[in-house]
Parts: structure tokens; sequence; C-alpha cells
């Protein structure tokens, strides 16, 4: 369901500020003062502050997670953040970042970068994001493909390395009375391959019971 913009309904635009610290880098006040100097001159209405305490690599990020389920329930209009690389783990995640909050119909604004997807250019800056987004996971993949494609051409096995088993003492074992969790422990297996490499067998089948 499309959502009123704050304009319309004559409200002032609801802002969320979105800030990551790290251990080298653990004060949020500096951010803070330039977020809140931006919105004050907008007129912005401060409704959230979420601050982020992990480094640039690490892939989870409650606060986020916080603010776009926020985003999702329509608690605020713009999300205000100092810079791009607080927010974006890496170039392809800030620019599906900026799809999402367009496709919820929220804006996105970087104090130091620059970016204001409500300006006048808005709506095509987040059409060149999407484009690039897009642009970014296909050339990710088709990379991936042709690694693996080199790979199977150098002679190189592609996936899980096949599971190597001694069939013949699973069998011996079995046959000296040994139970199926016995013989998964001691060949670090699970109960099933167990009973898949007896089942194969030629000889005489042995009493799979526990």
């Amino acid at each position: 369901m499309y959502m009123e913009s704050a304009q319309a309904v004559g409200r002032a635009k609801r802002a969320a500020f979105y800030l990551r610290i790290t251990p080298f880098d653990p004060d949020p006040e500096p951010q803070l003062i330039e977020l809140r100097q931006m919105a004050a001159e907008r007129g912005y209405e401060v409704v959230a502050e979420f601050i982020e305490k992990v480094s640039a690599t690490k892939a989870k990020r409650p606060a986020l997670d916080r603010l776009l389920a926020d985003a999702r329930r329509g608690h605020f209009d713009l999300v205000i953040v100092w810079s791009c690389d607080r927010i974006g783990r890496s170039t392809r995640h800030f620019l599906d970042l900026l799809v999402e909050l367009h496709r919820l119909h929220i804006e996105f604004s970087s104090v130091r970068d620059g970016i204001d997807t409500g300006g006048p250019q808005g709506g095509a800056l987040v059409q060149l994001t999407s484009a690039l987004a897009g642009l970014e996971r296909s050339l990710t993949s088709e990379r991936v493909r042709a690694g693996m494609r080199r790979a199977r051409l150098d002679g190189q096995h592609i996936g899980r390395k096949p599971l190597e088993l001694d069939c013949a003492a699973i069998c011996l074992d079995r046959h000296n009375g040994h139970s199926l969790q016995q013989i998964a422990k001691d060949h670090r297996i699970s109960t099933a391959t167990v009973q898949r490499v007896l089942k194969k067998q030629p000889s005489k089948p042995f009493d799979e019971s526990v």
C-alpha cells in the first residue's frame, strides 16, 4: 500500500538516524552533531536513533535489522546517515538498501556524501542505483561461474569433498556385533550412512536393528 508523503498530510518529515561506531571510533556524538544539525536545518522531526556497535566487516547488524523492521511498519519517512560506508557492508549491500528503502517510500540522505533521494533528482538516482545493484549481482554471479569452470578445467573438485568410507571395516564391525550408533561414532559418520553401506554390500546382509 502506498504511504502518503509527509508534505501531503501537512506535517514535518519523520527522520530516523543510523550510526555505526567501532572499537576504534567508539563515540557516536560527532556523527550525532552533524545529523541533528541537518535535521534542524530542514525541519525534520527526529523519531528514532539506531546506533550500531560493530566493525564494517560484520555481517550481523541488529540495529540495522531493527531500522528496516520499523521502516516496513512506516514509523518514519526518511533515514539519515553520516556517511554511506556507515550503513553498507559493501557496495552491493548499500545499493540493495537504497532500493529497499525506495520500495518502502522512505527517503535516504547522507551528510558527508551529499546523497539525497528525496531531492529533485532522487527518482533518477534510485533508478540508477537499482540498475547498478542488478549489474553488481550479475557480475558477481558470472565471476563465480567463471571461477568454477576454470577450476573444472584444471581438474579441481567443485563442491563438498566426497565422503571417504572404509566399507569393509564398517561391515566387519557390524559382523562383530557393534551397534549402528557405535559404528557411526567410531567412523565419524551418521547411522544413516552406516545403514546405506551395509545395504550395498554383496555379502549376506547383517541385522541392522539397534
